[in-house]
């Protein structure tokens, strides 16, 4: 009798554990039920072996998430292959293994091909099956499930009366509003609408290849019911089960992240972001912000959104088949109409604005938070917040500000040792802070402008070896005034013994560079009165009043002192030679 009654309530037991689950996997029995080949469990297994370096046929087949005596037939394999060999017994009928000189030359082998190492992977089709199974178009959330969800946060009934259908379809959500009102927020909570947890694997085979799932980032353990014997003995190991997942991407979206991502190093895959989302939802935040064009992304998921199965390439260039299984939410601050087409708004049939809140929902807000920090809640001072900050200076009320700026009061009070309180001095204190301050206000110290810094005077200083007049301004340099002030000695004159007699009647300007380097600027030219005698020599083009000084070399004989004419090049004055030494 008490037999029978352990066995009804064993029974009982495994219909309530299996009532609530869609889908469980099944414990394997044989290596040929886990679906993989034998070889790729030995090569995993010997590559574990070589990073822990010795430890038990137990510990061994925990680390794979594989069935202990599935593994016993395997080890007495691989001891007869001389590949692994006892190190010492251990508890539980077990013996401790360690990897002999072969061994460790195939794992550094396998450790090449594929440095996976963790647990045994599952086929494909088996997480097609799963994903399949734990769809979230299973379940029909219900108002008061809703509610439990978003109990913490303010929300509307006309809120309600959108978002409950849109939930329950299972089909894509646009949510668009002005930054600030808990988009974000509200995508994330519609997860918790659906109460069931599901089972994800570790990793993924297929056609050689090992595809990473479980992303500790994304997915969250469920209930840990590991203690229990019964349950420990009724699941694969290899599946791990977690809340429904809510995948949320941003700015940092790119192409790559939609597609199975290869590392060449390790010979490692790494499942794509649509797959670490199957059974749970997806949010693109910010849509319309990321590095790639909004009309890129909507190309690549049209297909899944209406098919709801996606196709991704392998390393190995092979198309693999995967389901598209969640609630794809797209929350933006721009006007959806201004980001897509008509032809991916039908398929993406619910879309709802979240409008700023009202001055109530504004003090419901304050109530919730104000039990969050641990402070009396005031409705006075939140009145005095409104009338002064806001809508006495027509600022817009977000579902943010509440928050936000309790979070500033309790910086401020922990700083300054007070308790925790909301006063209007303090919300005077905060909201300085915290919204940016405009600064095109007429009259405001940063709408003053100042003149800016002159830049360096680009008048040329002469140096102190010449002696000119100063320069005129170029208001002054017409052709009448530089005729004016040109000297005795450009003049054309007869002969002398001390100046070179010159064939022009308009010296030679000298260019920008040569104004330049002598420090003066470009003179205008004049128009010529005697036809110009080409090449004239560098000192001639130059005139005196611009070029400086040199010493006079003393010459014993004025007769050679002559005009010459130089060939072009033209050749710049050189130094003058030193005086010839008297001989002893």
């Amino acid at each position: 009798m008490s037999t029978e009654t352990s066995s009804q309530l064993g029974s009982s037991l495994l219909a309530t554990i299996m009532a609530d689950e869609s889908y469980r996997p099944s414990e394997p029995a044989s290596l040929k039920e886990t679906g993989l080949p034998v070889s790729l469990i030995e090569s995993l297994l010997i590559k574990r072996l070589a990073v822990v370096g010795t430890t038990s046929g137990r510990q061994l087949a925990n680390d794979l998430c594989l069935p202990f005596p599935t593994l016993e037939g395997l080890y007495q394999n691989l001891r007869a292959r001389q590949i692994i060999v006892h190190s010492g017994s251990a508890p539980l009928n077990d013996y401790n293994y360690v990897l002999t000189e072969t061994g460790r030359d195939r794992a550094a082998a396998a450790t090449q091909i594929c440095s996976y190492v963790g647990p045994a992977p599952v086929p494909l089709m088996d997480y097609v099956l799963s994903a399949e199974a734990q769809t979230i178009r299973a379940e029909s959330p219900k108002r008061s499930q809703l509610k439990a969800a978003f109990k913490d946060i303010s929300i509307n009934e006309s809120l309600f009366e959108s978002l409950g259908p849109a939930i329950n379809s299972g089909a894509g959500l646009f949510l668009y509003g002005e930054p600030g009102n808990g988009k974000s927020t509200l995508a994330q909570r519609i997860t918790q609408c659906f109460g069931h947890e599901i089972w994800v694997p570790y990793a993924i085979f297929e056609d050689g290849q090992i595809i990473k799932f479980f992303d500790a980032a994304y997915h969250q353990r469920g209930n840990d019911d590991t203690n229990s014997l019964l349950i420990d003995a009724a699941f694969d190991k290899r599946w791990v089960k977690i809340r429904r997942p809510t995948v949320v991407v941003g700015g940092e979206l790119t192409m790559d992240s939609l597609e199975i991502r290869h590392d060449p190093n390790s010979n490692v895959s790494e499942a794509s972001l649509q797959m670490k989302s199957n059974c749970g939802c997806l949010l693109v935040d910010d849509f319309g912000r990321q590095q790639i064009e909004p009309q890129e992304l909507l190309n690549r998921w049209i297909v899944p959104l209406e098919g709801r199965i996606d196709f991704l390439t392998l390393a190995s260039g092979k198309k693999i088949q995967v389901p598209f299984e969640q609630l794809i939410i797209f929350s933006t601050n721009l006007e959806p109409a201004d980001l897509v087409d008509e032809a991916f708004l039908r398929r993406i049939p619910y879309k709802i604005e979240i409008t700023d809140p009202t001055p109530e929902e504004f003090h419901d807000l304050f109530q919730i938070y104000c039990n969050r920090f641990d402070c009396e809640y005031r409705p006075e001072v939140v009145d005095y917040l409104l009338s002064t900050h806001f809508l006495g200076c027509g600022r817009r009320l977000r579902r943010c500000h509440p928050r936000d700026l309790l979070n500033q009061i309790r910086n401020f009070c922990v700083y300054n040792d007070l308790q925790m309180e909301i006063r209007p001095e303090y919300f005077d204190r905060v909201v300085k802070s915290y919204f940016t301050a405009v600064l095109n206000q007429p009259g405001t110290a940063a709408n003053s402008v100042t003149a800016p810094p002159q830049p360096p005077s680009n008048k040329p200083v002469a140096p102190a070896s010449i002696a000119s007049p100063q320069a005129p301004s170029p208001q002054q340099r017409t052709p009448q005034a530089i005729a004016a002030a040109k000297p005795p000695a450009q003049q054309p004159a007869a002969s002398t013994n001390h100046a070179p007699a010159a064939r022009v009647t308009k010296p030679a300007q000298p260019n920008p560079a040569q104004a330049k380097a002598i420090g003066t600027p470009p003179q205008p030219q004049r128009p010529a009165t005697v036809q110009q005698q080409p090449q004239v020599a560098a000192a001639q083009q130059v005139p005196s009043q611009l070029a400086p000084r040199q010493p006079v070399p003393p010459t014993p004989e004025p007769a050679v002192r002559k005009t010459i004419i130089s060939s072009p090049p033209v050749i710049p004055p050189s130094a003058p030679s030193a005086p010839p030494q008297p001989t002893r």
